[in-house]
């Protein structure tokens, strides 16, 4: 995915109605999973992605830094977000479970 004419977002949109719901893409730019809730704001939060599943179902939630991600508006408006990690090693991280 060419993800060079996306805006990417100051860390003042790092809030959970801007990053709930954005597409996180691996360093091998593929699709790992989408956030589904956003613990805190700004740097300091935490981003909780569903990995695996088809479809919506089977997916599991495991968190990540939002400060490791790299958040961005594509032209459409859409937020997605990029990692250093590939999909396997996200896919290969401990259940997320809120408590």
């Amino acid at each position: 995915m060419d993800h060079t004419n996306y805006e990417t977002l100051n860390t003042v949109d790092f809030v959970p109605e801007t990053l709930t719901g954005a597409v996180l893409y691996g360093a091998d730019d593929e699709r790992v999973g989408k956030v589904s809730h956003v613990h805190g704001i700004g740097l300091a939060s935490q981003v909780v992605v569903d990995v695996g599943g088809f479809l919506g179902l089977g997916a599991r939630p495991v968190l990540l830094a939002a400060k490791d991600l790299t958040f961005m508006r594509d032209e459409d408006g859409e937020v997605h977000a990029m990692t250093t990690l590939t999909k396997d090693q996200v896919m290969a991280m401990p259940e997320h479970v809120d408590h």
